[in-house]
């Protein structure tokens, strides 16, 4: 009997502990923030490589460009992040001679942008900074036997750690022309940073006389337009003028890297141990990435040495109430770490989530049923077990839109013909993208009333905002809001257009119209369904051209495409970012621009040159009207949608607030470790009886035969 008592309380011994925890005991309680990465793990995270939204959840911690966007401010506005103020812009002619701010554009012939950071910062503690009893670099050159049991970067005994300066900015810029590298933005800045070309071309015949892994020291080689000018400054200089330059200054593409790094990991036996940059990043951010393991787990932790930096005191209507503020005037980060688990599926993820495991999730279109309702009014909010949970609901309008295009070279949409451009807005009035969002985005999304989305410079609310071609304003107890106008307007228009009920006037034949997709599938079948009948509300028939995505490509750079559907995300928050989508210079057909319906309008074209070069302000406000009403009015587009991101996070969570801009936004993110401790007791209670029903069915079992047994032994013994 003794051992089968033993066998019970073996059972329930095991079952004592936490039954579903993903993580280990030891880090219950503690100030960590629990999130996920996944199904693909971060390619690169060297700062000149680095270019993916998967990668900048850490690149975005761990490095500090001189600019970042307020965390709580909007539209977003930039700031200083490790600079001392905002760069010192100076215009200069092809002489050299500086120019008043107000200078036309055609007389600048440079700008430079000086940059002063803050004295004192200093890098995180790592091997590539550490000195032996003499001063010098202990790991570098590496000694022999220094590699011996060295697997991670923890085993390196030693670390240390220096200023950061200047020098280490301009550095970092020089490598973006490196060809080793391949840095995806190298094209785009030699068009602006001065000397960055012929500066990449010089590298590229050094680099072949060099054995394949040999260092490349680029301190040996001046680039004209990225200068040092003293220990806390240095200067970039670009061609012409170009104001959104300022918004790279905010990328990790310009944040510092310094030498020694390079130096430390380009040595024999690194690479084979996946120490490299793009592995094991070197930064000054308020996180070092602890561990990188990316099959498995990434951790990031407070950086030891970062300096002096505090959660912001103001943000916008509403965000103190929201409890944004409450942290106001705090030392920053407010975490002390933050591990990401590796989740390649999303139900796994989502069911963590339920059980308090990551603090914060998206929603899946799997688990959007579960996790939103869409109320009477179309607007969506929490489901009841959500809201049981204490489960918050955020939600942002990205930087983004959705349109769909209309080739202004083809013979029968395009022109600029007003038979043309009412048929095209007729279109516009037809598509119905209220029951778009309704129906294929579970209402993640806003119609479109221009090119221009929430959060960026130019965008108006309210009825000064409306499309009036598309929509009337209907005003109401709250205010207002904009209906869109009726079928018959759209058939009017038609007709006006020369297609009285969707027939040609002269000949009485039917109109047909082409949509090029690369769609195709079951998936995509009922979207595209719903678009012949948007059309066929206005009787046209509407033939959809499916292709593989090369041909597509070739039909849009030839300019063969009728009607299409294309999107744009921000790469910064500048109107011109979006603007530059329908200006003429900047057509895809023939010039392989991201003008993708070849739309060109002499005076919008005129008002774009002028609106590029502008500060924000009433100026730049009254010409992007303008450039929006000729657009609206010529209806090269059909604007659909802006995306709207949905975000949920549990009530221990804190200052959640989404910025879609910035890259650094860790720091500011906060959480009340007793709090989750508490829901997740109560959420996770271990279910004992099938434990017991065992134990029962076991002793049912065993009991009697033990019993039997045990009387055959007395019998034989009597």
């Amino acid at each position: 009997m003794r051992s089968w008592l033993w066998l019970v309380s073996l059972v329930l011994t095991a079952c004592s502990g936490p039954l579903n925890n993903p993580h280990g005991p030891e880090e219950a309680g503690r100030n960590v923030l629990f999130s996920n990465f996944g199904p693909d793990r971060p390619k690169h995270l060297d700062p000149a490589r680095s270019y993916s939204s998967n990668e900048v959840v850490f690149t975005g911690q761990i490095y500090d460009p001189p600019l970042q966007y307020h965390y709580l401010r909007r539209p977003y506005e930039l700031e200083p992040l490790t600079a001392d103020g905002m760069p010192r812009v100076t215009y200069l002619d092809a002489q050299g001679r500086t120019l008043p701010p107000e200078a036309p554009p055609e007389s600048i012939a440079s700008t430079t942008y000086e940059i002063r950071i803050k004295p004192g910062i200093r890098y995180q503690p790592h091997p590539c900074f550490a000195r032996d009893e003499t001063g010098r670099p202990r790991y570098i050159p590496l000694r022999a036997g220094d590699l011996a049991g060295i697997r991670r970067l923890t085993d390196f005994p030693e670390t240390g750690s220096r200023e950061l300066v200047a020098a280490d900015y301009v550095y970092q810029i020089k490598r973006l022309a490196n060809p080793r590298l391949n840095s995806p933005i190298f094209g785009l800045m030699s068009d602006y940073i001065v000397g960055l070309g012929e500066f990449g071309r010089m590298l590229q015949a050094v680099s072949r006389d060099l054995p394949r892994h040999a260092y490349l020291d680029l301190d040996r080689y001046p680039l004209e337009g990225a200068q040092v000018v003293d220990r806390y400054t240095y200067r970039i200089t670009i061609r012409g003028k170009y104001p959104q330059f300022v918004y790279w200054l905010a990328m990790p593409f310009f944040a510092p890297v310094p030498p020694e790094a390079e130096r430390f990991y380009n040595q024999p036996g690194m690479a084979e141990r996946n120490l490299t940059l793009d592995w094991q990043p070197v930064g000054t951010g308020p996180f070092y990435l602890a561990e990188n393991d990316p099959n498995r787990v990434m951790i990031l932790r407070r950086n030891p040495n970062y300096r002096a930096d505090f959660y912001p005191d103001a943000g916008e209507p509403g965000d103190a109430a929201a409890g944004l503020l409450a942290d106001a005037g705090r030392r920053l980060p407010l975490l002390d770490e933050a591990i990401y688990r590796l989740e390649k599926e999303d139900i796994p993820q989502w069911s963590k989530f339920l059980q308090g495991y990551y603090d914060s999730s998206g929603i899946s279109s799997d688990t959007f049923d579960q996790a939103i309702r869409i109320g009477p009014d179309g607007q969506p909010d929490l489901s009841p077990e959500m809201s049981a949970r204490d489960i918050r609901l955020t939600t942002a309008v990205r930087t983004s839109i959705w349109y769909v295009g209309f080739n202004m070279l083809d013979p029968v949409i395009g022109g600029a013909t007003d038979k043309a451009r009412k048929l095209r807005q007729a279109l516009s009035i037809a598509l119905d993208y209220e029951e778009f969002i309704s129906i294929f985005l579970n209402g993640r999304g806003i119609p479109a009333q221009g090119p221009l989305p929430p959060g960026i410079f130019g965008h108006r609310e309210g009825e000064a905002g409306i499309n009036p071609v598309v929509y009337r304003w209907q005003p109401d107890n709250g205010g207002g809001r904009p209906v869109r106008r009726d079928i018959a307007e759209a058939r009017r228009l038609l007709a006006e257009a020369g297609y009285p009920g969707g027939r040609e006037a002269g000949s009485g034949r039917p109109l047909t119209l082409y949509f090029d997709t690369m769609a195709s599938g079951p998936e995509a079948k009922s979207r595209l369904d719903w678009y012949r009948k948007q059309f066929a509300k206005l009787d046209i028939q509407l033939i959809v051209r499916s292709t593989d995505y090369n041909r597509f490509q070739d039909k849009m750079l030839k300019g063969n495409a009728q009607i299409f559907e294309w999107g744009w995300n921000a790469d910064y928050p500048d109107p011109e970012n979006f603007l530059f989508l329908l200006y003429g210079p900047n057509r895809k057909a023939g010039k392989n621009g991201e003008n993708a319906a070849n739309y060109a309008n002499v005076e919008f074209d005129r008002l774009f040159a002028q609106m590029k070069d502008l500060d924000n302000g009433p100026e730049r406000q009254r010409v992007i009207d303008a450039m929006i009403e000729i657009v609206r009015r010529d209806a090269p587009w059909v604007f659909a949608y802006y995306p709207k991101s949905f975000g949920l996070s549990h009530a221990w969570a804190g200052n959640t607030k989404p910025n879609l801009m910035a890259n650094n936004t860790l720091k500011y993110r906060k959480v009340e470790p007793a709090l989750r401790m508490a829901y997740q007791a109560r959420w996770n209670r271990p279910v004992w009886w099938p434990v017991w029903a065992l134990v029962g069915v076991l002793i049912a079992a065993v009991v009697p035969a033990a019993l039997a047994y045990r009387r055959r032994l007395m019998a034989t013994v009597g």
